[in-house]
């Protein structure tokens, strides 16, 4: 299997480099076919998503099997004082590569958001559960959810959340750094969600690819937590002395407003493929410990 796959330097790009090089994955070994995929990563010095042309040049002479599209506009602040880049990214870029896709007949891997959702409720959200996005950041992931919609007929939407992998920026490697640095934080204890451990959704994506279950999926760590409960138990597993109390939404602003409960229910997977993801706790404590490990071998 030919897999192409965009934003190939990022935490999810990176992730499902090393699981197809290694054949292992964190939940289990992969299959012995998986070492044997073909994989062109491209990061955006590589492949502009949001030109037709290119992509129309690049896939056409490569002809994957399959692409994977990590490439987005994540700085979800960012997104609403850059609304035209955020739309070109997040939206006319699958775009393209939907319409590209399908001509080739290779299957199209779309990773979304549960910021496509409002925010509001009290239950985990299914696949089934109506979409209403307000940030910038996610009416432009709905967008790009919906032109895959019209333009592939073999896609897979999948929907992540609270991601962290062990490259690039995130929230444990930020609290991290913050409980070595500070005595005491702050942090938002009014916003509910699914911590994601990169090489879980790396590994299910991997599974998906490989059957014809197409459609759109949830994919997130089992069980939700606030961010201020996600902070302690870093700082926890991490041995930071930083305490952290709770604050809500109001006391820290930002551009962009966050939803107030996003947690998303795998259900589709469990409906399809299976649910592997590991509990959010069990998978932190796994990503941390490897973390620390690989801090101690490059001293």
């Amino acid at each position: 299997m030919k897999i192409l796959i965009t934003g190939s330097k990022g935490q999810l790009g990176n992730e499902l480099q090393d699981i197809i090089k290694s054949g292992k994955c964190d939940i289990c070994n992969m299959p012995e076919r998986v070492k044997e995929y073909e994989v062109i990563a491209l990061d955006v010095g590589d492949l502009d998503i949001t030109s037709f042309e290119s992509v129309k040049k690049v896939l056409e002479k490569e002809k994957p099997d399959v692409v994977i599209n990590c490439a987005a506009a994540t700085n979800v602040d960012g997104c609403e004082s850059n609304v035209d880049l955020a739309f070109k990214i997040n939206a006319l870029g699958p775009r393209n590569l939907a319409i590209i896709c399908e001509k080739i007949d290779a299957k199209l891997v779309q990773v979304s958001t549960d910021y496509v959702f409002s925010g509001q409720g009290i239950k985990a959200l299914t696949e089934f559960d109506l979409t209403a996005p307000y940030s910038v950041y996610g009416k432009t992931k709905l967008l790009g959810e919906s032109y895959v919609r019209d333009f592939s007929s073999k896609y897979f939407i999948v929907r992540t959340a609270w991601l962290y992998g062990k490259v690039g920026k995130n929230f444990v490697y930020t609290m991290m750094k913050l409980g070595e640095e500070k005595e005491v934080l702050n942090v938002v204890n009014d916003q509910k969600g699914n911590p994601t451990n990169a090489n879980d959704l790396a590994y299910h994506i991997l599974k998906l690819i490989e059957t014809e279950e197409y459609g759109v999926y949830h994919c997130t760590g089992k069980g939700e937590c606030s961010w201020y409960e996600f902070a302690k138990e870093i700082m926890a597993l991490s041995n930071r002395k930083c305490k952290v109390n709770p604050c809500t939404s109001q006391e820290y602003k930002t551009p962009a407003k966050r939803p107030e409960y996003s947690s998303l229910d795998n259900m589709m997977l469990r409906a399809t493929v299976g649910d592997d993801m590991r509990e959010w706790k069990d998978a932190l404590k796994s990503f941390i410990n490897k973390s620390v490990m690989l801090k101690g071998e490059n001293k």
